[in-house]
């Protein structure tokens, strides 16, 4: 499985040198942030090894890690806002939106890891299906994401990101909830379908405005920081909420293989879940604005368009709802 990566990196590799222009930042500082690499790698992985571990009770060593974790990740603050070439540049974070977008993928992923893990996990403890079996019930999410993101980037760059930030993660806590009816007994396609599809309907509609509204948010020469600043965000959320959240709803240790009680722990689960979408649902609404760009020029003839009514996200307008002239 980990292997079958390898030439499909080498292709990748191969293709980038031959056909991926090269490009540079001149105002960018020489040198790599070595410092703040070795921190961020030091400081998550303590943390999410003393988690794990204190998931099952309260061990020293899982204490010290923990702790280790969090200092490390602290000095990593500290020598970013020093450093003259920060891997996270702080810059970034002085823009409201930005700040919120990344807080909401916090949340958003942090769901969508505890969901992967444990959903199936509860389909073959508890409902007893095989493994290929439940890990093929997620599959409509990949489906439904690759179908309609697009189209739901349209429409946020239609309407603005705030509205499909806020109802999609809404929707994708009401297929956790609808994933509660998972149980014993439990059918593929009355009591796992209904779940998966809602929940990857509502990822789709978020996804893609979240993605659009981080970079949007960032100057034009930190896009790459930005989008990497996110994508690690995600990643972390997910590998830390895989740490935390079982532990939480009293999935440790030979809870893994008793049915009962991972039935139990999984239903917490989902409702911790729904929970956290239902959080950023409700920071999207409140802190996410639609981009302000630059004041359209006048063009020949004295027109200035004066509001937009549809503004794309990150382009410019294409419908103007009113006109001076």
């Amino acid at each position: 499985m980990f292997l079958i990566n390898l030439p499909l990196a080498a292709v990748v590799v191969v293709v980038a040198l031959r056909h991926v222009p090269e490009s540079r930042d001149p105002e960018s500082a020489p040198g790599l942030d070595i410092t703040g690499t070795v921190l961020a790698v030091l400081g998550l992985g303590a943390l999410t090894f003393g988690l794990t571990e204190l998931a099952g009770g309260m061990d020293p060593a899982a204490l010290v890690t923990t702790v280790v974790g969090v200092v490390a990740l602290a000095v990593f603050v500290v020598v970013e806002m020093r450093s003259p070439h920060p891997l996270v540049p702080p810059a970034l974070f002085r823009n409201p939106t930005f700040s919120a977008a990344n807080l909401a993928t916090v949340l958003i992923y942090g769901a969508l890891g505890v969901v992967f893990l444990l959903l199936v996990l509860q389909l073959q403890v508890v409902a007893g299906f095989s493994p290929l079996v439940a890990g093929s019930a997620l599959l409509p999410v990949t489906l439904i994401m690759l179908a309609f993101s697009a189209r739901a980037g349209a429409l946020a760059g239609r309407i603005g990101p705030r509205l499909p930030m806020t109802v999609g993660p809404l929707v994708s806590a009401a297929g956790l909830l609808l994933l509660l009816r998972v149980g014993p007994d439990a059918s593929l396609l009355t009591d796992v379908l209904p779940g998966v599809v809602v929940f990857g309907a509502g990822l789709a509609l978020t996804v893609a405005p979240l993605t659009s509204t981080v970079l949007d948010s960032a100057p034009d020469r930190f896009a790459g920081s930005a989008s990497g600043v996110n994508n690690a965000v995600a990643r972390a959320a997910g590998l830390l909420a895989v740490a935390v959240i079982p532990g939480v709803a009293g999935i440790t240790g030979e809870v893994y293989t008793d049915p009962v009680a991972f039935d139990a722990g999984f239903r917490t689960a989902m409702m911790i879940g729904a929970g956290l979408l239902a959080g950023a649902a409700v920071l999207s609404f409140v802190m996410i604005r639609r981009p302000r760009g630059p004041e359209p020029p006048v063009p020949p003839g004295g027109v200035r368009i004066e509001e937009c009514a549809h503004c794309g996200v990150g382009g410019p307008p294409v419908q103007p709802s009113g006109v001076e002239r």
